[in-house]
């Protein structure tokens, strides 16, 4: 298939700049993954397409303060710094401008309060950076840091806080899993009230949702590997309500990702932990998700193609023409659309 299969026009002024005051105060867009007919409601709303005995699928990776501003400690020429994922004696990072960054270049941040140190370089401008620091890197982080806000939102976000979920806590990852930013504790206690299965997966985002789809035949692409894990309650779980017909309701293309590799390399959910590259594309078979929740994505993004497989690119693409006329807001702060 062709990139060019998955674009379409969207006004700048679409892109949403700032959180709701209110989580689930989004517009959600319904839509019938069969038939491709739609509905147009509003996040609250979200508990129409949940049935008792199905299973919400939430990833609680929790987003690493991980954007530094440093300088170079023998010219004081400044440094941007993005942590991607811990590796073996370090991180993986984006440095900007990466190119002044060495070998051996060390970096300084807060005053010395934290120095990265290049020990390694790898394809695509990507860093390993050696930290040098004392104590706990989180607080490290929590004093010294930004939050990783995509390129696209140029407004300053007050409150960091929301560009957490409400059930973060595994910390990790370079960006949140934004379809999860529109429920709140009280939407969550209503769904379990009801007799949904509230279940918990990690995945930790990295590189890959920074990263375009640039060759113009998608089978080319490869995506970045990503860590994720399963506990042995969450699979259990899961397959309960699989057996008993229940619908697995996953949060966001990061969740999907994680379930649909593992049930692909299993046959079956199962306590369990590793990396993920899988590349989720039209002509790939769902195993394990039933219905997806997921945010408005760029065009042309391997997100798009995800959802698109999901249902087809004919509806996709006539859903997402239907989502700015009405003016929906698109991308991490942006609005939502159920898939069901």
């Amino acid at each position: 298939m062709k990139l060019d299969e998955f674009d379409f026009n969207l006004p700048e002024n679409l892109i949403a700049q700032t959180p709701l005051k209110n989580r689930t105060e989004s517009r959600l867009l319904a839509v019938n993954k069969n038939t491709g007919d739609l509905e147009d409601k509003h996040f609250y709303n979200i508990g129409d397409y949940i049935k008792p005995g199905d299973a919400l699928v939430l990833n609680d990776t929790k987003v690493l303060p991980a954007r530094l501003f440093g300088i170079k400690k023998d010219t004081g020429a400044k440094i941007e710094m993005l942590l991607l994922k811990p590796i073996e004696e370090g991180y993986e990072v984006l440095l900007k401008p990466s190119k002044k960054v060495q070998l051996g270049t060390e970096v300084i941040f807060g005053e010395g309060k934290l120095i990265a140190e290049c020990i390694g370089k790898f394809d695509e401008g990507i860093h390993h950076m050696k930290l040098i620091y004392d104590g706990i890197l989180e607080h490290v982080l929590d004093e010294l840091g930004e939050m990783p806000l995509p390129p696209y939102i140029k407004e300053k976000l007050e409150d960091q806080d929301r560009y957490q979920t409400v059930f973060a806590r595994e910390t990790g990852s370079a960006a949140a899993p934004t379809a999860g930013l529109h429920f709140t504790k009280e939407l969550l206690a209503d769904l379990k009230a009801k007799g949904v299965h509230i279940v918990y997966i990690t995945l930790h985002v990295g590189l890959g949702t920074f990263r375009p789809v640039s060759v113009d035949t998608i089978e080319e692409h490869e995506m970045h590997s990503e860590f994720y894990t399963m506990t042995r309650e969450a699979a259990e779980t899961l397959n309960s309500v699989k057996e008993a017909g229940g619908n697995i309701v996953s949060v966001g293309t990061t969740s999907t990702r994680t379930l649909e590799t593992i049930m692909h390399d299993h046959g079956t959910f199962k306590e369990t932990s590793g990396f993920t590259d899988i590349f989720i594309y039209p002509g790939f078979t769902y195993k394990a998700v039933d219905v997806l929740i997921t945010n408005f994505h760029l065009p042309k993004s391997s997100l798009v193609m995800l959802v698109s497989a999901f249902s087809s690119r004919e509806h996709i693409l006539n859903a997402y023409s239907h989502a700015v006329d009405k003016e929906y807001r698109f991308f991490s702060f942006g609005d939502a659309m159920i898939l069901y």
